[in-house]
């Protein structure tokens, strides 16, 4: 009985706590479940609340996801943005679609996009577009682990469920 009562008020403090306090100190690169299996992640959380995310996956080609957490929430399907990505006195504007399926906005890369070259920087990056606001994220451990996802480019294919 004790331990259900730790475990309750442990489960209690982490809900209470900002998610970003550990967890959107920087990126990293683990394997993340998609719809075809597993699939490695390179991703980072930001923003007040720490519930935006960038993520990065590779199958053929990088594929670069933005989840605009809770600003996010009353997205229309169908809809494009341009976003402004900011970092060491830089800008590289992309159209990001919206995936419908995961409320999240996501764009196709060159393996020696720009946009990819920004991200491997030092310091933060801002995320921003007239329309959904901007959001930082920090760029700390972002080259390593964003290296690890495009090495991976090409190697696998998702899974079909056929």
């Amino acid at each position: 009985m004790r331990y259900l009562i730790v475990v309750g008020a442990v489960a209690a403090l982490q809900a209470a706590q900002p998610a970003f306090a550990a967890s959107c100190s920087g990126w990293s690169a683990k394997m993340e479940e998609d719809e075809g299996g597993s699939v490695l992640t390179a991703s980072v959380c930001g923003g007040p609340k720490g519930d935006a995310h960038l993520m990065l996956t590779c199958f053929d080609t990088p594929v670069l996801s933005y989840d605009l957490g809770a600003t996010g929430q009353q997205l229309e399907p169908g809809i494009s943005g341009s976003f402004d990505f900011k970092a060491d006195g830089k800008t590289v504007t992309k159209t990001l679609q919206l995936e419908a399926m995961y409320n999240y906005f996501v764009v196709n890369l060159a393996k020696a996009d720009p946009l990819l070259d920004l991200l491997r920087g030092k310091g933060d990056v801002s995320v921003g577009a007239a329309k959904y606001g901007q959001t930082s994220f920090p760029l700390k451990g972002s080259s390593g682990a964003i290296g690890k996802v495009l090495a991976q480019c090409g190697k696998a294919a998702p899974a079909d469920g056929d």
